[in-house]
């Protein structure tokens, strides 16, 4: 009996060894069935009775079954759980409680329980919260799939479900830190110069509240400006390893949503005693810089200062007068260092065009919402003089920070971004080969070689090409040794510039406080700080843009309901259709392949050159300008959906 055992199980295992298997990810359609998708590009049909035992993101080993020329998998080992912790609806159906999961391409409906410590009876149908997946029909023992929901987010009447809801689905804070009332200022055995008496000043949005910069700028005799900037200094407040350092630590970031900011520091900090209010002495740190009449830059000084702008300017008010426009005029003496600000950012935009990069001026779409989050408008807003006067003072003083840290202490927080990650700059390299541009490898990974190149493509100005591109171009990443940003082709960057709203700043505070007072600088920064930085900024940047999806599928429902026409650009092209920006509004919406002809067959879609034919004539391609009839505005998956216009 043990020997036909035995033989048993050893024909198992030679069937097994011998079935055809594939390993991939679960992609789910809407029509029930799915595929999988190896790694290697391959892809294999999933019929709707196997997809009931796996989600949307599985990773799966799966028998492939052949049928003729067909082929189609079975799942039948679960690698890795493509669903763990998310935000889902609640179902409440006779008594039977289920979770939906809020996602695109999940409809599956989960049984569910609740958490012990919460009341079932505050969970409604319709409501809000975070659920876990518990069990898994691939997983030894598990025989259908069971979620736990853990915290209840919002009630399904509540006006503010797109905020709690974004901020939960990514883990972020939903509120501002608590860290009580009692913030005296600390000895910290520093001499802080007294600069009340000269005229600095600050430029914002009008509605800003945690201003961390002012300014004040005069022309040098022998040509060239001398600019200083002071910048709040929160960290002469929030002691290393207090409550409020910690929290600040774990947010990393202030998180700026439409018509909500969730801060860093308590708000008593970010918006009052740190901020730098007009007509209010405060702490700051200080550098004075010279910009030379060509834009470069000259000799700087750190310094810790106690400072009061004399007037908080706007952005619009502050163009507008630059360029001869409007009623508003600020008092002479601060109007003639505007004039003189105006001329050093020519000047410094000119100098970096020659000598380092300056990023293509994209406007800015504004939200403006009612007291129950309503959109009323979306204002575009331009990259006026003003605001170009600021980013370029900013990056100067952020520059002189990544020189001093370099110089003095040898690390800090600074920002890294290299083009293209050493694993991809080959395939950019036969990219651009392909394109009949010829370079050698260290023009993408050398910042000299870089950005010589940098400047020869957009010459050419060729939207198709700076698209494609970014397809191997790789990400901005926060590090504690000096490292070359390749975007402002600047060799190093370190940012002390926002310390109300960001942590990395405050860092960089304290290390330049230590040069001040000559004491032994700290360890660097641990990997994991700079990694959760990165992290953290990334989630961040995720909450803003589901935001703002929510925000306009409200706003342009009835311009579905009415098929609007916009004027749209191309901005990403995959296997399904194309993703398209509204130029009017900043919103995006995806063009369906089936939108674009009545034939399916007839649209031949190449997503990895980014281009698109139509009865076999080239159509669409990335980059490229066109007219779009939105049609539908899906609040369940905060998508717009439109068509080419005829």
């Amino acid at each position: 009996m043990l020997q036909n055992n035995s033989v048993l199980a050893s024909l198992k295992q030679q069937i097994r060894d011998t079935t055809p298997r594939a390993e991939g990810v679960i992609k789910a359609t809407e029509k029930g069935f799915g595929f999988l998708e190896t790694d290697d590009g391959e892809s294999y049909f999933v019929p709707p009775p196997a997809m009931k035992q796996v989600l949307h993101g599985d990773r799966v080993e799966a028998v492939i079954h052949e049928n003729g020329d067909k082929k189609s998998v079975e799942p039948e080992k679960l690698i890795e759980q493509g669903l763990e912790r998310f935000i889902a609806r609640v179902q409440k159906r006779e008594g039977r409680l289920a979770v939906v999961p809020d996602h695109p391409s999940i409809r599956n409906v989960l049984k569910a329980r609740i958490k012990n410590s919460l009341d079932e009876a505050t969970i409604a149908d319709g409501d809000w919260v975070v659920a876990r997946l518990v069990r898994h029909p691939l997983k030894e023992n598990d025989r259908g799939f069971f979620s736990q929901i853990d915290e209840l987010v919002a009630k399904s009447d509540d006006p503010a479900v797109p905020w709690r809801v974004t901020l939960a689905r990514h883990a972020l804070e939903q509120e501002c830190p608590d860290a009580g009332s009692d913030w005296p200022m600390h000895d910290e055995g520093l001499v802080r110069e007294d600069l009340t008496a000269e005229a600095f000043f600050t430029i914002d949005n009008e509605k800003t509240r945690d201003m961390d910069d002012a300014l004040h700028v005069m022309p040098r005799e022998e040509g060239g400006w001398r600019m200083s900037v002071a910048i709040a200094d929160p960290t002469a407040y929030v002691e290393e390893g207090h409550a409020a350092d910690l929290e600040a630590r774990t947010r990393a970031f202030t998180v700026y949503l439409p018509g909500q900011n969730v801060t860093m520091l308590p708000e008593q900090l970010a918006d009052d005693l740190c901020s730098l209010w007009e007509d209010q002495d405060r702490p700051t740190l200080a550098c004075t810089l010279d910009i030379n009449a060509d834009g470069s830059l000259g000799d700087y000084r750190f310094f810790a200062a106690t400072v009061k702008s004399h007037a908080k300017l706007a952005y619009d008010h502050v163009s507008d007068w630059l360029d001869g426009q409007g009623d508003w005029a600020p008092e002479s003496e601060v109007g003639e260092q505007l004039k003189a600000l105006r001329d050093l950012t020519l000047a410094r935009t000119q100098w970096r065009e020659e000598h380092a990069l300056v990023f293509k001026d994209r406007p800015d779409y504004v939200f403006d919402l009612d007291e129950a989050g309503n959109v009323l408008n979306v204002r575009t807003e331009e990259r006026r003089i003003a605001n170009r006067m600021i980013e370029e003072s900013m990056i100067a003083a952020n520059a002189c920070c990544a020189d001093f840290l370099a110089q003095h202490i040898g690390h800090g927080i600074f920002n890294v971004h290299r083009a293209f990650e050493p694993e991809k700059a080959e395939a950019a390299q036969e990219f651009l080969a392909g394109q009949e541009i010829n370079v050698e490898r260290e023009a993408l990974t050398e910042l000299p070689r870089y950005k010589e190149l940098k400047r020869e493509l957009e010459s050419r100005d060729d939207a198709w090409l700076d698209a494609r591109l970014r397809r191997f171009q790789g990400f901005t990443n926060m590090s504690a040794q000096p490292g070359p940003h390749f975007g402002l082709g600047l060799s190093a960057y370190a940012t002390w510039t926002s310390p109300i709203r960001k942590y990395g700043d405050m860092v960089n505070h304290r290390l330049i406080k230590r040069v001040l007072k000559g004491e032994q600088a700290p360890a660097e920064a641990s990997q994991q700080l700079t990694e959760q930085l990165t992290e953290r900024r990334r989630l961040n940047r995720m909450a803003e843009r589901d935001v703002k999806d929510w925000l306009y599928v409200r706003y342009l429902t009835p311009a579905a309901q009415n098929q609007d026409t916009f004027e749209a650009e191309i901005m990403a092209i995959n296997r399904g259709g194309m993703r398209v920006r509204l130029l009017d509004n900043g919103a995006t919406a995806f063009v369906p392949a089936p939108l674009m002809h009545s034939d399916r067959s007839k649209v031949v879609i190449d997503d990895k050159e980014g281009r698109i034919q139509i009865e076999g004539e080239e159509r669409y391609k990335l980059g490229d300008p066109l007219r779009v009839v939105l049609t539908e505005a899906r609040e369940e998956t905060r998508s717009l959906v439109a068509k080419p216009a005829e």
